[in-house]
């Protein structure tokens, strides 16, 4: 079973696997209560260590870091239950002993043993014995008993840590507090007393050339007079300095001939700092010289297009010139020359630059052509000139893939699927790349009734075309606005699906033309100039079908005004695929006033916003928009855990369709819309905001925040938005004491099946930490709701209408269980609805907080 497809589980607990449950943790913990069962008489455990910093207690995990013995995990955090510690309590440290005493010396009882279960049962019994004693031991974490040396060090560290930050007369003291019950505290205690300043900064620089850019440079200085000396502050401004002279020209420099001598002998706490740059060392075979640094220009640059092991020795047969660019090739040239030549950012003539080789390298990866550039330079001895070599081995042309799948989900039973795709690479000879794929799908449905009717009821095909170019398609030079290192590229993909018994069954045409850029390592930038998406239902008729819960209501309400066609509403199997057709006879009898309901009622107003509701979830709708994204991204890597990541995209759709019928004078249906090819065309603004940060706390606590807000207004030729770019609220990775589509809109009651609108607001909050192994835990809070706002709802409890509103706003809490599978994380998530705004407002809190009326999440990785 494909995970990714399992949504969320609700299972209620009874009280009997609840108290079970209960028992089995409370044997578990009074099984090894004693946390220093481990420990020898004459030792002690550590269970806490603080830093006083000048009587002020430290809470700054980066100086807390530098402890050399850290207490065990859990020892002050998860409730003071240190889990790890326990587990690793239980396994036994002479289990080799203790078998043989217990079992294996007594030959009668070995032999009784043996004969019940076999030589080799007994064997793999004792050896299971032995490892799960040393799963214990593995598992949990060994008592981290005090050690003296350990903490002398940490107490250097720390003054080293200090002295790093301009304290450099800090002192660091540290008392030990051992109890009866071989238990120690650790306090260090840090004086700071008076810091150092930076005063006086003097240049020393032994190459002319590079002492000719010093003022340049030096504007930029992270060195400044007057501030608290950092030493961060000077190996960053040695950095700094490197990446400055290697991108000036000097391509022998490196950050070994930059050093600073700093004085603060008799300065009054003032620090006297000197930047020495030598002079570029050579070292022979027999001696070492010294000579001034010089630029180095590009001689020339040359690109060889074929260079693999297989053809290492063969000779090169096709030679081009183009733009100063010399392509080389042992077989007939693939690639256009501008194609390749776009991607390098060392040009003939130009002065070394160390960014312009990581920009190259970084630009020829992203073309996803080749395997692992190449940049080498070659030193010409007669000049100060370089020659570049770029040595590239493309990939096969040709890549096929295939990816069968079986899924579950709140849809279907089981299902069947396999994709295929085609990757055509250079498909047009710069460097373009042509995916051609496609899906075909079964499944067996959950409200599958005729016996008689086929088991794999559901289906779906499709199909999509994707080109890639590897710069922006344009007749228009945008080289100035967006230039070639913010590797620039155009996409442009064709899809079309076909959907039966999923729903009201449909077909979707949907066609993108885009461009995406990165301005920096951190930013991404996506503009989808045009975006056109037709979607046709095909069985309207089954509206009922799918939302039984609207189809019941009505009957409900038939009933209850003694309608005359009651029966007829009631689904009647011989119907066939019209035994729903009765109810939309109900609606309109209700709404043109054949019945006793009356425009005030309550009831008429149930009907007619499920009226409305079914007229536009079954309308076909065409969507014609354009729409940009910025994503900042701050993460490093995928261990990074203190990052944040902002997003935030901003789509308009119908309005050059609105300007072209304004101006073909185009007539309006009915409703006075605009149609195209018979559909009204949906017409929308779209604004959402995403803001996700991780703050690192150390020992593998991580707290995570993510804030979001959404809106689409309709407008023009809309009085609504379509399903497909509402907004819905609940499931496993929103609110989790919901599940999707359960929650909201607002305060309202709804028994719709599927609850969207088109504002949704949503804040979330979640403390991560280690348990065992790679098994973690979670504790979080949900907070958020979704509502109607400038549409055509008029619900007052389900729409935003003023501040008071936000009273609404739905919170779950809960807590999850982890397992960290390295390459993905399996999530088991437990919400409970903690405040529910669709009750009274006197009896919101704390309502359905029981495990009864949980919702049971499982995913797949983090919910953000």
């Amino acid at each position: 079973m494909n995970l990714q497809h399992l949504t969320s589980i609700v299972y209620p607990f009874n009280k009997s696997m609840y108290r079970n449950a209960l028992v089995l943790v409370c044997v578990f913990m009074l099984s090894s209560c004693n946390v220093v069962k481990r420990v020898k008489s004459d030792e002690h455990l550590i269970t806490n260590n603080t830093i006083l910093e000048d009587g002020d207690k430290v809470t700054n995990e980066r100086i807390n870091n530098i402890i050399a013995q850290r207490t065990n995990s859990g020892m002050r955090r998860f409730l003071g239950f240190p889990l790890k510690l326990h587990i690793y309590n239980l396994a036994r440290p002479n289990i080799d002993s203790i078998l043989y005493a217990n079992v294996l010396s007594d030959s009668s009882k070995v032999k009784r043993r043996t004969a019940l279960l076999s030589k080799k049962q007994f064997d793999k019994l004792m050896e299971s014995r032995r490892n799960f004693n040393s799963w214990l031991k593995r598992t949990g974490e060994a008592p981290v008993i005090y050690n003296e040396d350990k903490t002398i060090k940490t107490a250097s560290n720390l003054r080293k840590y200090y002295y790093s930050k301009g304290w450099f007369n800090n002192e660091i003291t540290y008392e030990v507090d051992k109890d009866s019950n071989k238990l120690a505290q650790v306090t260090y205690k840090v004086k700071k007393r008076k810091p150092y300043i930076l005063d006086s900064i003097t240049p020393y620089i032994s190459s002319p050339a590079i002492d000719i850019l010093y003022d340049k440079f030096s504007k930029n200085s992270l060195l400044k007079k007057g501030e608290q000396y950092d030493e961060q502050n000077y190996e960053t401004e040695r950095e700094r300095i490197n990446s400055y002279l290697r991108n000036a020209g000097f391509y022998h420099f490196g950050q070994d001939y930059i050093r600073f001598e700093m004085d603060t002998i008799n300065t009054n706490h003032k620090v006297h700092t000197d930047i020495i740059i030598a002079n570029r060392t050579i070292r022979g075979d027999d001696s070492t010289t010294t000579r001034p640094f010089k630029i180095y220009k590009i001689k020339e640059v040359n690109i060889f297009t074929d260079d693999n092991y297989e053809n290492r020795n063969k000779p090169i047969t096709d030679t081009t010139t183009y733009k100063d660019f010399n392509l080389y090739s042992k077989e007939k040239l693939r690639f256009r020359p501008k194609a390749l030549t776009d991607a390098v950012f060392i040009n003939k003539g130009d002065t070394f630059s160390a960014l312009a080789q990581s920009r190259t390298s970084r630009y020829l990866n992203d073309l996803q052509m080749f395997r692992y550039p190449n940049v080498d330079f070659i030193e010409n001895e007669e000049d100060t000139t370089l020659t570049a070599n770029i040595y590239l081995e493309p990939k096969k042309q040709y890549g096929l893939s295939f990816d069968p799948e079986i899924n579950t989900s709140n849809i279907q039973t089981i299902g069947f699927s396999f994709s295929a795709g085609l990757k055509i690479r250079n498909i047009f000879r710069g460097a373009e790349t042509l995916e051609i794929s496609g899906i075909a799908a079964i499944g067996a449905s959950k409200t599958r009734n005729d016996p008689e009717s086929a088991f794999f009821d559901i289906n779906e095909f499709g199909g999509n075309i994707r080109l890639t170019i590897p710069r922006l398609f344009s007749p228009f030079n945008t080289d100035k606005i967006i230039p070639k290192y913010m590797s620039p590229s155009t996409a442009i993909s064709l899809s079309a699906t076909s959907q039966q018994n999923i729903g009201l069954d449909k077909q979707s045409l949907s066609g993108i033309f885009s461009y995406n850029w990165f301005p920096s390592k951190t930013v991404t930038n996506t503009l989808e100039l045009f975006n056109v998406n037709f979607v046709k239902n095909l069985n309207t008729s089954n509206y009922f079908g799918v939302y039984q819960n609207s189809f019941n209501r009505l009957n409900s309400i038939a009933r209850d005004i003694n309608y005359i066609a009651s029966d007829a509403i009631l689904q009647d199997d011989e119907l066939g695929s019209n035994r729903y057709q009765p109810a939309d006879i109900f609606i309109d009898d209700v709404l043109v006033g054949n019945t006793s309901l009356s425009s005030n009622d309550d009831d008429y107003l149930t009907v007619n916003n499920i009226d409305e509701r079914k007229e536009r979830l079954t309308e076909n709708n065409l969507i014609f928009s354009t729409s940009f994204d910025y994503k900042i991204d701050k993460r490093n890597n995928i261990f990074d855990n203190d990052f944040s990541v902002f997003k935030w995209r901003l789509e308009l759709a119908g309005n050059l369709l609105s300007n072209i019928s304004n101006i073909v004078g185009l007539t309006k249906n009915d409703a006075g819309n605009y149609e195209v090819f018979g559909v009204a065309f949906s017409q929308y603004v779209k604004a959402e905001v995403d803001y996700v940060k991780y703050v690192d706390l150390g020992r593998k606590n991580v707290f995570a925040f993510r804030s979001y807000v959404g809106v689409a207004i309709p407008y023009g030729n809309s009085n609504s938005i379509p399903f497909a770019e509402s907004f819905f609220a609940g499931g496993p990775n929103d609110n989790r004491a919901w599940t999707a589509y359960n929650l909201g809109p607002g305060s309202s009651k709804t028994t719709n099946e599927f609850n969207e609108a088109n504002f949704k607001l949503h804040l979330s909050a979640e403390q991560r930490f280690s348990l065992f192994g790679a098994f973690q835990g979670a504790i979080f809070a949900d907070a958020g709701n979704i509502w109607n706002v400038l549409d055509n709802v008029e619900e007052d409890a389900a729409t935003l209408t003023s501040f008071d509103s936000l009273k609404d706003i739905a919170l779950g809490s809960g807590f999850g269980l982890r397992y960290d599978f390295d390459f993905f994380v399996l999530r088991f998530d437990v919400g409970f609805k903690t405040y529910d705004p669709s009750q009274v407002e006197s009896n919101r809190w704390f309502r359905d907080y029981n495990f009864s009326n949980a919702v049971y999440n499982i995913g797949i990785n983090y919910p953000f």
